[in-house]
């Protein structure tokens, strides 16, 4: 991967948060008076109803709590990431967030090249670069309690579950749906498959099609705008989808049983807090999970689960807060837990 520099912006999409949600002052005294933090998205995009749109809802909230000036560059193709990163250098942002584990190669390299510039990563934990600062989280407990959902709604004893590509992150919340599944419904069969994509919404749509005819009444996605694709299908076939990273609810209130949160915003707003306080350590990973309400399902679940099944995740969730239950995030973890 190489840096290179640009004569132009035209391979990124660069959007100042100050057109979209209104903000007074002229860019000319925001440059001069603001700190500006930027991301920089996966090839998802930032609308994709899920991870990527989590993390600029939280970066919107620090721009109107913070008083900081905040934008976005898009990645079209793997390769736009060092692009962008260089893009951003040459602006002179503050501070880089790259959202995603795919961005971690060109996050590295550009903070060995640029010592003095800091970053933030999502979903990979940087070692030995102290300049990035790691947020993670515990996807894997928010998959749990959407699996115990899927397994105790489940009239077929057969769900679902579409994952974007097979990368870590996404088979922590495979293994942790399919764990919560078993412990609900130990006869209940886990179709699985992926989409080999994040943007491919007609992919999510006929996987979920295909898992529907063959007996799924519920799909779990874990695929950016794959997942819509999925949901689409769940509305088309009077069955339900569980939304992914945030409340999708909205995107079909009768079809979406639950949603395996995963709350990108508020860790990108805590570490966005720490650099406007001065308390912001690059070198050092920060994991939310529970304990810090950053993982879960929403409110909106009671819309279409009985109370009996919302005590049971109640109880699950205060067991899995007391380390009484430990939730696989990989096949390894997986097996050696259901054997």
């Amino acid at each position: 991967m190489t840096f290179k520099k640009l004569a132009t912006l035209a391979m990124a999409t660069v959007v100042s948060a100050s057109l979209l949600v209104g903000c007074s002052g002229s860019k000319e005294s925001a440059k001069d008076d603001k700190i500006t933090v930027a991301m920089i998205t996966d090839v998802a995009g930032v609308n994709d109803q899920s991870f990527n749109q989590s993390a600029w809802e939280g970066l919107q909230r620090a721009e109107k709590e913070l008083g900081i000036e905040v934008k976005y560059l898009e990645s079209k193709q793997d390769s736009d990431y060092a692009t962008n990163i260089e893009t951003l250098v040459d602006e002179n942002v503050d501070l880089i967030l790259g959202v995603g584990m795919k961005l971690a190669d060109a996050i590295k390299e550009g903070a060995e090249l640029y010592p003095e510039q800091n970053f933030v990563l999502v979903d990979k934990e940087l070692k030995d670069a102290s300049n990035v600062k790691s947020i993670l989280f515990k996807a894997e407990e928010s998959a749990y309690l959407a699996g115990l959902i899927a397994g105790k709604t489940t009239k077929t004893n057969n769900v679902g579950f579409i994952g974007g590509m097979e990368l870590p992150v996404i088979d922590t919340f495979k293994y942790g749906f399919m764990a919560g599944v078993k412990a609900a419904n130990p006869d209940a069969k886990v179709q699985s498959q992926y989409a080999n994509s994040f943007t491919d919404q007609a992919k999510g749509k006929a996987i979920a099609n295909q898992m529907y005819s063959n007996g799924a009444d519920i799909v779990f996605t874990c695929g950016g705008d794959v997942g819509t694709g999925a949901i689409e299908a769940a509305k088309e076939n009077g069955k339900y989808a569980i939304g992914v990273d945030r409340d999708q609810s909205d995107l079909a209130p009768e079809n979406v049983l639950t949603s395996a949160i995963k709350r990108v915003d508020a860790g990108v707003f805590e570490t966005v807090k720490s650099y406007v306080n001065g308390t912001f350590e690059g070198g050092t990973t920060t994991t939310y999970g529970l304990e810090e309400n950053a993982v879960g399902v929403p409110d909106t679940t009671k819309n279409l689960v009985s109370q009996e099944i919302l005590d049971l995740v109640e109880e699950t969730i205060t067991k899995l807060k007391n380390k009484e239950i430990t939730v696989p995030k990989n096949e390894e973890e997986y097996n050696a837990m259901v054997k």
